[in-house]
């Protein structure tokens, strides 16, 4: 196995990581500081999901013609261009198309570093290794809003932060080898539907951890500002939740390797029912701080088996499709999970945001009992 590779690889999508984590909450700090409401907040959240769905479905046409690493890097830079541009033109309308732009070239980085981290692996360390890609990324974001709240939400500091980052991370891939080789092709939604169709747990798992990852960092800022709290608390809140996801995902990773993936799959939907039900009555007592941890260890438990089962079943270029079609469900789930927790937040319930992932929690523990949820026929 090339190890340097896959550090190399797994570096540059932390630096994603941390570039988001530090940049993202200072959007929806910035938009809340200029009067905008719940709604305003969630429609800017959910733009990079319309990004996801453009990046994932020219995915395989660009790898095949660009080169994965070619093109990884290309995304990067194009990253640190898009993020840049929101320090120097502070207007909503003009935000949205930048987001819109960090979603297309970020997607393409998810899906193509996904794929190369899962082809590199050997099976019998998969869980692990994919675990580590998991838990390292969560504290990628966990150390963003940290650094966040030691810049300050009143300067320019964190979007120049994600800039830097971005714009180092393309060099740490030179000369690395090993990545899938992918055909040139479109990923459709009538492909997306037959695998939703395949592989339907794993199709509402990854929509949902979409929908919780979107709105962590951009609207439960603004849920925990509204119970109360200062923003030094809420940052505190949001890295809290990070923190359970990055955690738990190594131990959930190694008992994926010793004991079946689809039952931990199906305890970490129930566990996020679970603390999902639990965060408004808990929301003022020292018990939401561990909810914290199990709601965000539960959601990320899904999305880190999702990808386990994946990289199981496919590879190469069938891999670079399979992660297309994640992108495509993480579109789908980063555009709907904010707009209707926005809106829910804004004229239904200030709980909204809870509420909306026990309902996808309920779904999916119901989903998971049925036969044929993780597929019925092992790919060759």
């Amino acid at each position: 196995m090339r190890w340097a590779t896959y550090f190399a690889v797994l570096a540059s999508v932390l630096s994603v990581g941390l570039a988001l984590g530090v940049s993202m909450p200072l959007v929806s700090f910035r938009l809340e500081s200029w009067g905008y409401g719940s709604f305003a907040i969630g429609v800017m959240a959910a733009m990079p999901a319309i990004g996801v769905l453009v990046g994932a479905k020219i995915s395989s046409h660009l790898a095949s013609r660009l080169g994965t690493a070619n093109l990884m890097r290309l995304c990067l830079w194009g990253g640190a261009v898009s993020i840049g541009l929101l320090a120097l033109l502070p207007s909503y309308p003009i935000w949205l198309a930048l987001r819109l732009m960090i979603g297309v070239v970020l997607t393409l980085v998810f899906i193509l570093g996904e794929s190369w981290i899962n082809q590199l692996v050997v099976e019998q360390w998969r869980g692990r290794l994919v675990a580590l890609y998991g838990s390292s990324y969560a504290l990628s974001q966990l150390a963003g809003p940290i650094l966040l709240g030691v810049l300050g939400t009143e300067h320019d500091y964190g979007f120049w932060v994600g800039v830097g980052l971005l714009v180092a991370a393309p060099f740490l891939l030179l000369g690395r080898s090993g990545a899938p080789s992918s055909e040139s092709c479109s990923v459709t939604f009538g492909d997306l539907l037959a695998f939703c169709r395949g592989l339907p747990a794993i199709a509402w798992g990854v929509s949902l951890f979409a929908a919780f990852e979107a709105m962590i960092l951009t609207l439960l800022p603004v849920y925990c500002l509204r119970q109360g709290f200062t923003t030094e608390i809420a940052l505190a809140m949001v890295s809290t939740v990070v923190v359970g996801d990055a955690l738990l995902q190594l131990p959930i990773g190694a008992l994926a390797d010793r004991v079946s993936r689809r039952t931990l799959f199906t305890g970490c939907a129930m566990v996020l029912l679970v603390s999902s039900l639990a965060i408004p009555p808990l929301i003022d007592t020292l018990l939401i701080w561990p909810l914290w941890v199990l709601f965000g260890a539960s959601a990320g438990g899904l999305f880190t088996l999702s990808l386990i089962l994946i990289g199981e079943r496919y590879r190469d270029d069938a891999l670079v499709r399979a992660n297309a079609h994640i992108a495509q469900l993480w579109g789908i789930g980063c555009l709907l999970g904010p707009l209707i927790a926005g809106a829910g937040s804004q004229w239904i319930s200030g709980h909204a945001l809870p509420l909306l992932m026990a309902t996808g929690a309920f779904g999916l523990v119901i989903l998971v009992s049925r036969q044929g949820a993780f597929g019925s026929v092992q790919p060759a």
